[in-house]
């Protein structure tokens, strides 16, 4: 008679960041240096408000002209205006939760349907648990365009300042929470 072995149980994503994710250029979407850069600094949480480590928090934005050097800029792929400009970056969350990116303003660029965004960074969050990655949004505050965005204006009012980062000494900051109370606003693409 043959022993009956039970159920291998299920698991979740990671811990897989320190592993494959790292990027060479880790926070730095600007060199230092770069005139007119910040940091975006925040924290990543849970539903209670607990740290969330061993995350990774990833950007992609336009440069300060809205454009993109890539072929799917309808505009057309053009060198980005600022020297060392990558348009990404890739930040691991800290025993804290903390992240950091060191960045410039986005310029708005136009929507597939003819309107403007506002300047805005699309992150994207890879944790231990999350089968997929989370996408959010960043804009900025005080941005006559934010009123106008038309991503923006398909979110609650009532959740808008999900998406709002908050002035900082050096830069903005940009807390996530991931569920719960003010859970910030995630977007299926």
């Amino acid at each position: 008679m043959s022993e009956r072995l039970g159920v291998t149980p299920a698991q979740t994503v990671g811990p897989y960041l320190h592993i494959g994710l790292r990027w060479s250029d880790g926070p730095y979407v600007v060199p230092e240096g770069t005139p007119g850069a910040f940091w975006l600094r925040g924290r990543l949480v849970d539903g209670t408000g607990a740290a969330v480590v061993d995350a990774l928090v990833e950007s992609w934005q336009a440069d300060p002209d809205g454009r993109f050097d890539h072929p799917d800029d309808p505009r057309g792929a053009r060198p980005p205006g600022v020297d060392g400009f990558r348009g990404f970056g890739r930040t691991e969350t800290d025993g804290q939760g903390r992240y950091a990116l060191h960045t410039v303003k986005p310029g708005p660029l136009p929507s597939p349907d003819g309107a403007t965004e506002a300047p805005h960074l699309t992150v994207s969050v890879f944790g231990r648990g999350l089968l997929h990655r989370l996408v959010t949004r960043i804009y900025f505050p005080g941005e006559a365009a934010n009123a106008a965005d038309p991503v923006l204006r398909t979110v609650d009012p009532d959740r808008r300042d999900t998406l709002l980062a908050r002035p900082a000494t050096d830069g903005f900051e940009f807390d996530i929470r991931l569920q719960g109370e003010h859970e910030t606003v995630f977007f299926a693409v």
